[in-house]
């Protein structure tokens, strides 16, 4: 049987493969040669070098968006994480009603982003208004208005994986440990979270590249106002493509730079967190 499905196993792949290069592989590497053309069609592409990276790098816009970028990333991806532990380990008490609460949290996952960006739009200018400013009054509304969209969205959806990973630790292992003597906190911190590092690693990873890649909710809540300042780099990638004439490369370079930024942090965090799971 097994020889068989060995014999045949090209075979089944074989559309898998080609569905896969052509929707990714081949446009990924006709996107790293326009990177380097000055084009509006790809039939009229003109190689230019490096110099739509020089561009992309001398374009303020592109620097501030990285930079907010960078910043909004690191506070969601920690707030979001504690927040969902923190819910994980209220939830996998054994308290009654916490599969509705789990249902409860997980809702906000299932709402599309831009939709998601207008109801906090009007939410929190909402409230804003009562003290005459709005979320694009100055970009410090904008960029804690993200930061609260997105722990909405995706606290539940990674409570759920915690929840998943908690409750695989054997409650044997805990009982031996308060047995010795250790509290809560050694119990948490020399049991709990070793044992969750495969959840844990799940979750920085889901929320890093959905930080990173975050466009939808950007465009619906502040449009990159006031002045481009709350623009993350997919905006600002979308806004150069799109929104300057003849700065299609240019474009396309960022969205390179863009692709190996994020996959390079992912890489690393990766790396790091599966070396947790190795040593626990």
């Amino acid at each position: 049987m097994q020889k068989s499905m060995k014999k045949y196993f090209a075979l089944f792949a074989l559309p898998t493969i080609i569905a896969f290069s052509v929707a990714f592989v081949l446009p990924f590497i006709l996107g790293v040669y326009l990177s380097f053309t000055e084009f509006t069609t790809v039939n009229d592409a003109k190689w230019v070098g490096l110099s739509n990276y020089v561009k992309a790098f001398s374009n303020q816009d592109f620097l501030n968006a990285l930079w907010f970028t960078l910043k909004f990333t690191v506070v969601s991806v920690l707030t979001i994480n504690v927040f969902a532990f923190i819910l994980a380990m209220l939830l996998t008490r054994g308290k009654k009603g916490t599969n509705l609460f789990r249902t409860v949290f997980f809702m906000p996952n299932l709402i599309g982003g831009i939709v998601l960006g207008y109801i906090w739009q009007l939410i929190i200018n909402g409230v804003l208004y009562n003290f005459d400013l709005t979320l694009t009054f100055d970009p410090k509304y904008g960029f804690w208005g993200l930061v609260v969209l997105m722990n909405w969205q995706l606290i539940g959806y990674m409570m759920i994986i915690y929840v998943a990973g908690i409750q695989n630790v054997p409650k044997d292992v805990i009982e031996v440990a308060k047995i010795d003597g250790a509290s809560r906190f050694q119990v948490l911190r020399n049991v709990t979270l070793p044992l969750v590092m495969p959840s844990i690693t799940i979750c920085l990873f889901l929320t890093l590249s959905n930080s990173f890649k975050l466009f939808d909710q950007n465009l619906a809540l502040t449009a990159g106002a006031p002045a481009k300042q709350t623009a993350m780099l997919a905006l600002d990638i979308y806004n150069t493509f799109y929104g300057k004439t003849g700065w299609e490369g240019v474009g396309q370079a960022k969205a390179v730079v863009f692709f190996v930024l994020v996959a390079l942090i992912a890489l690393v965090q990766l790396l790091i967190t599966r070396r947790k799971e190795v040593e626990s």
